[in-house]
């Protein structure tokens, strides 16, 4: 990868997110040098990008650092410079202390700052005139996430010609939660300058036309929704349905389920040294009967607590036995400058702490806990070794977890123990599905997981794999992009 000299150049399609799809790795002698980011998203996007001529407008990840545009696999890369401040106020406060546990059920408390919603504005513009720098005369525009929900209508004040998508990766909540938010209207407002808004699930999609209705009175029609071309009340809620007297353009909100490179995960696990190392990894636990995975990023939307406690009560009632059955919780470092989710890793660590406190054997631990990350392959080795996998959301987008798991079964092997509460419920109906809040409920379903006989094991996987393979994330963007482009047709007849 190497960087350039900024320029003029100009491009038909340009990607939008809070980060770049890049990592700045310095090396021991000093030297800085940029690597990939794994992820789905860029490798969803990449072919279609190089076949439009694609920028990727975004954060580079460090504060107060000014980088040039540059160059990755034939990709521009368009860094958008952040200050120290900007991250505490615009990153850490409005996109993560208030939009996220707003958005997320308020399972934690969002917390409502002036300043923050002021230099979440200011952000949003400066994308914005990043990418009405380098967008080509009617390029298509795609803005992703809750970080950058204001760049769609100011970037179609500041670039009419432009044919401008959003993909919300969260929730959107129902009316009831998000009416709390102080700028809702004004959030509405800057989706609303999409021509396709995308969400996870059709109940997202429903919830976003509602609040639509309710602050702006438009009206919505099977995920069609009338919109003034010139509105006369901006950043005012109104009261009632109206009819627009002027021009309308049509914003179309629907789900468009996101999922992942399903071939990457099949390939790593066919290869022998990551099953060899899926073999070293049970040995290593103790070679127990029953290895149940949970991997996720420690934060309180995913219901870590809860899965522990309900494995701590089966191991406390002793229908687990220890050495017999682990499980194995990977618990991704995230937001730790944010006071919830540094309370939440106190909470979690107290709770392993006391269970393996209490029922360890000499050789043998209830759970073993990792705070940190792993590279691909070595969750592709977890993956083949976990016998149940366990998915416990209180609230979530979509669960790429769970989907990797299943694309991980070449053996057609393993259980999925699925919340319903993930959007990826709504396609792996084949998982066992509950209610993670039913402690009950869930311990159930671990039981039933662990004995569920290996015809029905199968059946199952089969049935799963099928439904992520026909569903990947190449068919997600191709169908978010195929939407685009009826917009932009329909907006030049």
């Amino acid at each position: 990868m190497s960087e350039t000299s900024a320029t003029n150049e100009q491009f038909d399609l340009v990607v939008v997110s809070n980060r770049l799809p890049v990592d700045r790795i310095v090396d021991a002698d000093g030297s800085a040098a940029w690597t990939r980011s794994p992820g789905g998203l860029v490798t969803a996007l990449e072919p279609v990008m190089h076949a439009h001529g694609g920028a990727w407008v975004g954060w580079p990840g460090m504060p107060d650092v000014e980088v040039e545009p540059f160059d990755e696999g034939g990709i521009r890369l368009v860094p958008v410079p952040l200050s120290a401040d900007d991250i505490e106020q615009y990153y850490e406060g409005f996109s993560n202390d208030t939009l996220w546990p707003l958005y997320h059920d308020v399972i934690a408390s969002p917390r409502y700052h002036r300043e923050w919603w002021d230099a979440y504005k200011s952000v949003n513009q400066r994308f914005t005139d990043a990418v009405a720098e380098v967008a080509s005369e009617g390029a298509v525009v795609w803005v992703h996430d809750y970080q950058l929900q204001l760049v769609p209508k100011l970037l179609r004040e500041a670039r009419p010609d432009l044919t401008i998508g959003f993909f919300n990766h969260i929730p959107f909540p129902p009316y009831g939660i998000f009416s709390q938010l102080p700028w809702r209207t004004r959030i509405v407002e800057g989706l609303l300058g999409a021509d396709v808004i995308g969400f996870q699930r059709q109940a997202d999609a429903v919830n976003f036309q509602q609040a639509v209705r309710r602050l702006k009175g438009y009206p919505t029609r099977r995920g069609h929704i009338e919109v003034p071309v010139v509105d006369e009340t901006p950043g005012v809620r109104v009261y009632g349905p109206i009819k627009p007297t002027g021009p309308i353009r049509t914003v179309v909100a629907r789900e468009f389920p996101i999922s992942i490179d399903a071939s990457i995960y099949d390939e790593l696990a066919r290869r022998p040294d990551i099953q060899e190392r899926a073999r070293q990894l049970r040995a290593d636990l103790g070679d127990p009967r029953v290895i149940i995975f949970g991997v996720d990023r420690l934060d309180y939307t995913k219901g870590i607590g809860h899965r522990i406690k309900a494995f701590g009560e089966l191991v406390a009632d002793g229908e687990v036995t220890v050495g017999d059955v682990v499980l194995v919780q990977v618990a991704s470092p995230s937001r730790e400058r944010v006071v919830p989710y540094m309370e939440l890793r106190d909470e979690v660590e107290l709770m392993v702490g006391r269970l393996n406190g209490d029922y360890s054997t000499i050789g043998h631990s209830p759970i073993a806990y990792y705070h940190q990350s792993f590279p691909r392959e070595e969750m592709t080795a977890f993956y083949l070794a976990a016998d149940v996998m366990l998915v416990t959301a209180l609230r979530d987008g979509m669960n790429l977890v769970a989907k990797e798991y299943v694309a991980s079964r070449f053996d057609d092997d393993g259980v999925l123990i699925l919340s319903e509460f993930a959007g990826a419920s709504d396609e792996l109906t084949r998982a066992i599905l509950v209610n993670p809040h039913d402690i009950e409920e869930l311990k159930r379903a671990i039981l039933r997981a662990m004995e569920l006989p290996k015809r029905e094991r199968k059946s199952r996987m089969r049935q799963l794999r099928k439904r992520v393979f026909d569903n990947d994330v190449a068919k997600w963007s191709n169908e978010f992009l195929e939407e685009l482009a009826k917009a932009r047709a329909a907006a030049n007849d």
